[in-house]
């Protein structure tokens, strides 16, 4: 079976996987306590992934295998037959947002054929991303965000002031939003969430023009693979705090510690991309529950075939 059609045939196993995450998640929103429920997400989509008909691999996971119980990098789930697949997830981006009952939180999880999607250490990623219909370059992480909104604004054949970055609301994040604002560029801040702050640049239906901040580099790889499937440009940096974080990072492989990567790298072969809303969010509906059911909203991307679906489920209580 071709690396194609295995990936059609378990996409809907892994959108099983997701809607368990999110709905164990959601149980949990607005209690105050983001631990206890990414515990629950994370047990969930475990369930849900050995389920899969596959040899799978988590190669973006909940951490190391000495900091996490279950989820871990390196872990094997799936039947332990089928194809062997490689597996990025974070079965609740936005635990603080679940925690206080804020929305966009998500469930997320991508999957690609063995050495597919880059094994990221659990540090901080430098990243800078647009959507599809652009020349290649038009962006440029080392550039300054002020010249990247107007180089965007360009090629886009509108005023700077017409451009909406979007930027992690961040302490870290002053100096980005104070140089795009000199520009005249729009800011669009978010809490949480740069996934889903990636794919909103990409949308069709609208959104923000460009995505520009530091955050996770297993959120960054999980962002590359949306991007894979949508089109559009993405240029990402791992970003070191300590000389253990740089150690944890050549312990994965990594041997250009300032290598500068586009998603085409970090997502290098055709996956699947699924995110399940678990909060009420701008992208998609979060879990609802009826008197006899209970109801997800599913975002499927395949670079595959092209195709964005948006899936709804109910099932029994």
């Amino acid at each position: 079976m071709s690396d194609g059609r295995a990936l059609d045939r378990l996409a809907f196993e892994a959108l099983n996987a997701a809607e368990l995450a999110a709905i164990a998640a959601e149980r949990l929103a607005g209690r105050g306590d983001k631990t206890a429920a990414d515990q629950a997400a994370v047990d969930a989509m475990r369930k849900g992934l050995n389920a899969m008909s596959m040899r799978g691999r988590i190669v973006i996971g909940e951490g190391e295998r000495d900091e996490a119980p279950m989820l871990y990098i390196g872990e094997e789930v799936g039947s332990g037959e089928g194809p062997e697949i490689d597996i990025a997830l974070d079965p609740l981006e936005g635990t603080g947002l679940t925690a206080r009952g804020m929305p966009n939180a998500l469930a997320v999880l991508a999957i690609a054929p063995r050495g597919g999607l880059l094994h990221a250490p659990d540090t901080y990623m430098d990243k800078i991303a647009i959507g599809p219909g652009y020349p290649e370059g038009v962006i440029d992480l080392d550039a300054s965000p002020s010249q990247n909104v107007k180089a965007l604004a360009r090629a886009k054949g509108v005023d700077v002031r017409d451009i909406t970055a979007c930027v992690l609301e961040r302490d870290r994040h002053e100096d980005i939003i104070a140089d795009i604002r000199k520009a005249g560029a729009r800011i669009e801040l978010i809490p949480d969430g740069d996934v889903a702050g990636v794919i909103s640049c990409a949308d069709p239906d609208g959104g923000p023009d460009i995505y520009i901040g530091r955050g996770g580099a297993p959120e960054g790889v999980l962002a590359a693979a949306a991007l894979r499937c949508l089109g559009g440009q993405m240029q990402a940096r791992l970003h070191f705090r300590t000389d253990e974080e740089r150690k944890r990072a050549e312990k994965t492989g990594i041997s250009d510690l300032d290598r500068k990567y586009t998603h085409a790298e970090l997502a290098s072969k055709d996956c699947v991309f699924i995110a399940t809303g678990v909060t009420e969010g701008l992208m998609l509906n979060g879990v609802r529950r009826g008197p006899d059911y209970v109801a997800t909203e599913s975002l499927v991307l395949s670079s595959v075939t092209g195709s964005r679906r948006i899936v709804e489920t109910r099932r029994p209580l």
